[in-house]
């Protein structure tokens, strides 16, 4: 059995974490998603719309998502890949090259997916907010 695990904080769940997850099972029978905590979320300066548990519960319910495991720091990734025999961690393009991912090609095949043109939880964020301040501003008028 090919073991996959990738991380991230999957926030305001969309197709582009939709894509990423499907492509990432292709690679493999398994696939794991390590979801990073609160707290992790935290540490980072990052603060999610939904909170850990119900990120996990959307998480769970996609077809291609096995299990999911908490991602409570950057250090983890060994441990992880040792404890779960992971054959390959998958990220989305953005990180690759990044020290955070590089050195587990010791330990494990990596591979960079593409990201869904178009979509991010920031772009989601950041139309949300200025959707609210153009609705205050008519309302203001």
């Amino acid at each position: 059995m090919k073991i996959i695990l990738t991380y991230g904080t999957f926030d305001l769940l969309h197709y582009g974490h939709i894509r990423l997850l499907k492509q990432a099972k292709d690679l493999g029978d398994y696939l794991i998603v390590g979801l990073s905590t609160d707290e992790f979320n935290e540490k980072k300066g990052k603060k999610s719309y939904y909170n850990y548990a119900i990120r996990k519960e959307l998480l769970e319910a996609i077809k291609y998502v096995d299990s999911v495991i908490p991602e409570e720091c950057w250090e983890q990734k060994i441990e992880d890949i040792k404890k779960y025999h992971v054959d390959t961690v998958v990220m989305g393009s953005d990180w690759a090259g990044s020290d955070q991912f590089e050195y587990l090609r010791d330990y494990c095949n990596v591979e960079f997916l593409h990201r869904t043109e178009g979509i991010s939880t920031t772009q989601i964020k950041e139309e949300l907010h200025d959707s609210k301040k153009i609705n205050k501003q008519k309302v203001l008028k």
